[in-house]
Formats: structure tokens, sequence, C-alpha cells
């Protein structure tokens, strides 16, 4: 992969996780739980930064070591394809426990803007 693209997905990644903290600023898991708009916010920008990690591929293991890519991948299809099984808990485990790790994960990959 051109590593253009990977710097847009790792882009994407971030501004996703960026979203969720805001949308998720003051809300404990009960809010989280019983607000239907939140919730679909949260699972939406989860699709997003999910499928940026399927475009970066099974080498992101190895470029953007410490998050569960393979996981987080997972995720996306059970968003998109079995949204009836969605269980709250585990998006919110996600968001509490592997983002962060994303987070520095996708920073530490990506390169400055050129200035100019």
């Amino acid at each position: 992969m051109p590593f253009s693209n990977a710097q847009s997905c790792l882009r994407d990644i971030l501004e996703s996780i960026a979203l969720i903290d805001e949308f998720l600023a003051g809300v404990d898991f009960l809010l989280y739980q019983n607000d239907a708009k939140t919730r679909s916010a949260v699972e939406r920008q989860m699709q997003i930064l999910s499928e940026a990690a399927v475009r970066l591929g099974s080498e992101a293991e190895a470029l953007y070591p410490g998050p569960d890519w393979k996981g987080l991948r997972g995720m996306g299809n059970i968003l998109r394809h079995q949204y009836h099984r969605v269980d709250d808990k585990v998006v919110w485990d996600t968001v509490e426990h592997d983002l962060p790790q994303l987070k520095i994960a996708a920073a530490k990959g990506l390169r400055p803007e050129p200035q100019g």
C-alpha cells in the first residue's frame, strides 16, 4: 500500500477517535446505553475506523504495533453485517480499552503535514 494511503487511513482513525471522545465526554455506560443517538454516532465512527484498519491491511500489526488490529477490523463487520447483535458493552469496552492504544499507534505512524 502506498504510504500516502496509509497516512490517510491513520488520519481517518485519529479523526474518528476524536469524534468518539467528543460524543462520550461526560457520558458513562448507562447514559451511553440509553441514548440511541450517541450509540449510533459512536458505532458509525467505529465503522469508519474499522474500515481504515481494513485498508491498512495486515501489515498494520507490524508497522503500528499495539492495537488489536484484527479485532478492530472484525468489529466493523459486526457493526455492518450483524447490527442486530451489537453488544453495547463490547463497543463501550473497545472504546475504553482499545482506542487509547490505537490512538497512540496511529499518531506515531502519522507523518507531519508538509509545511509550505
